[in-house]
């Protein structure tokens, strides 16, 4: 019997059927030759192909293996991407790159074969998982490149996540504030001159769109909080609650804002979280999942407030028209991206005192001010 025909059948008992009784049947034709390993792994990057088309990028199909299945499902997914990626032939933008970069950086050892039948019972839940994947919206990166050199750019940003990372790392909250305010400033800087420089020389570059993890627990207000922090850097979020993230759409400088600003904010809601919940149990009331999840709702509420207010800021009429247009391109690619959103009300919140708790670690975070718009 040829290893193709084994690697088949094995996937017409197990892969197009549900219940174990079907994964032990394909997991033993696997498991009992040896040589079929090699096509089963093309038989993967196959798969992996397939997904691509269907809009998914390397981090989404990470975290939803790792939202579905076990650690060693991640640590298979994970390798074969990493196998694969040489043999992707469609052209690539800088951030798939950069998702191949941090997934080798990150790569965790490889999964532990154990006995056969485990491994192959392994990587056929893998793969039934990609084969039900949907499609997504596609985010090829479309955003035209710029003629200018990109490197000051990359330093700024450098600059922000060390002081972001600085920030979350200090144990001194006057620290904390003047370098978590540092940080929002040249975050908005950023965006500014990105403004400017399209008024001066206009480069035809168009929005481009990214989609961030929003993980449980309290995904809820995590997703209100990230839609803030998108709101308040001149991009548009959307959430996926199934598949747990949401798409952030704008333009590139824009979007590395929200990416940098939303991490750090969740960072200092779970240190001041932390810290609100070992004084309530010093006083004696033990809190349950009602107070974190209010206090993680409110901390969302307050900081948004506290973000849109900060993004009202007067600007110079020259730079009205192009602040106006960039919006406008923003609102067009959202809505064809997701000509169909509803809304969704906040639930489970109902602990007064996590609210309040949450509200006052909100005043506390440092978001900055936006300076005022040349």
């Amino acid at each position: 019997m040829s290893t193709s025909s084994t690697v088949d059948r094995a996937f017409r008992a197990a892969l197009y059927e549900t219940g174990d009784t079907a994964l032990d049947t394909g997991a033993s034709l696997l498991a009992a030759d040896p040589a079929a390993d090699a096509e089963l792994a093309r038989r993967g990057e196959e798969f992996l192909s397939t997904v691509w088309r269907r809009g998914w990028q390397p981090a989404d199909v990470v975290r939803i293996v790792r939202r579905e299945l076990d650690d060693v499902h991640v640590r298979l997914v994970s390798a074969l991407i990493r196998a694969q990626a040489p043999r992707d032939d469609r052209p690539r933008g800088p951030r798939w790159k950069a998702q191949l970069d941090q997934l080798q950086e990150e790569a965790p050892d490889a999964a532990p074969r154990g006995d056969r039948f485990s491994y192959a019972t392994a990587v056929l839940e893998l793969y039934r998982l990609l084969l039900r994947l949907p499609a997504l919206e596609p985010l090829d990166e479309t955003a035209a490149p710029r003629s200018r050199d990109r490197r000051p750019e990359s330093r700024m940003l450098g600059r922000i996540r060390a002081l972001l990372a600085k920030a979350e790392a200090t144990g001194f909250p006057e620290e904390a504030e003047a370098l978590s305010a540092k940080a929002q400033e040249l975050m908005a800087r950023h965006s500014v001159d990105e403004a400017l420089l399209a008024a001066r020389e206009p480069s035809g570059e168009i929005p481009d769109a990214c989609r961030i993890g929003v993980e449980p627990p309290y995904e809820q207000a995590k997703a209100v909080l990230l839609d803030a922090v998108a709101g308040a850097n001149h991009c548009r979020a959307v959430w996926n609650e199934p598949f747990g993230f949401s798409t952030v759409v704008g333009f590139a400088s824009d979007l590395e804002a929200v990416e940098l600003l939303h991490t750090s904010l969740l960072v200092q809601a779970t240190t001041a979280m932390t810290r609100a919940e070992a004084a309530q149990r010093a006083g004696g009331r033990k809190r349950t999942k009602t107070f974190r999840q209010s206090f993680m709702a409110a901390y969302a509420h307050r900081v948004g407030t506290r973000l849109a207010a900060a993004a009202e800021t007067e600007v110079s009429d020259d730079l009205l028209p192009v602040l106006a247009s960039r919006a406008v391109a923003v609102a067009d690619r959202t809505d064809r991206l997701f000509p169909e959103t509803t809304t969704t009300r906040m639930r489970g919140v109902s602990d007064a005192a996590g609210w309040e708790e949450g509200a006052r670690a909100a005043d506390g975070a440092q978001v900055g001010a936006r300076p005022r718009l040349p």
